[in-house]
């Protein structure tokens, strides 16, 4: 997936899933059900049990129909085996190698930022667009702060992101949201993949209806 299509696709789709869990088997069922829900853009962390046979299996199984990317990517080496898992896209929690890396990859990033200087700094280092992490900490106003000095600037809160509070970062200036916990809730531990079925439905819902683009 080159880095113009990764664009597209993420202010389109206004959403990312991102899934981690301690059981690989549960946390592939659960980026099976997202991919059926329609969620197009699935984040699988580094910190998942057997992480890359996971995003090996869903690049695999979902045929395109998900775009799969590797999360928690620190180190150059984290970036090698993502790649190689068959990852399309990365995304890191700070500014660091594995950042580099996926720029030298020539692979989509969202690189972990949070003040205006780490923004800044994420952009100049060749981000595609830039993590805003923890976006719990300081929520959808902060968003539209840092809209004012960086109009063009591609932000994608992630930290406690939910169906309730994405319609606001979204009407805030994000071009997207990331969305873990309260999407996935217990299904990459093996836990109620119905409902999380219906998490993915009303988050979709949510962003779609969730204001300015």
């Amino acid at each position: 997936m080159d880095i113009t299509a990764f664009e597209t696709r993420l202010r389109e789709e206004r959403l990312a899933a991102v899934v981690r869990g301690r059981d690989a088997a549960a946390a592939l069922r659960a980026v099976l059900a997202l991919a059926e829900e329609g969620i197009g853009l699935i984040e699988v962390s580094l910190t998942t049990a057997d992480a890359c046979r996971v995003i090996a299996d869903a690049v695999r199984e979902t045929a395109g129909a998900a775009r799969v990317g590797a999360g928690t990517v620190l180190t150059r080496e984290d970036l090698l085996r993502a790649r190689e898992a068959g990852a399309e896209w990365i995304v890191t929690p700070a500014l660091c190698a594995g950042v580099t890396a996926a720029v030298e990859a020539e692979l989509p990033v969202l690189a972990g930022a949070l003040t205006p200087t780490e923004v800044v700094a994420a952009r100049a280092a060749g981000a595609t667009a830039v993590k805003l992490f923890p976006a719990s900490a300081v929520g959808p106003g902060y968003v539209r702060a840092l809209r004012d000095p960086f109009p063009g600037l591609p932000l994608v809160p992630v930290g406690g992101v939910d169906a309730a509070s994405a319609p606001d970062y979204l009407a805030a200036g994000a071009v997207a949201v990331g969305v873990g916990g309260p999407l996935l809730g217990d299904a990459a531990e093996g836990g109620d993949l119905a409902a999380l079925r219906e998490r993915a439905r009303a988050l979709r819902a949510a962003c779609a209806a969730g204001g300015a683009r």
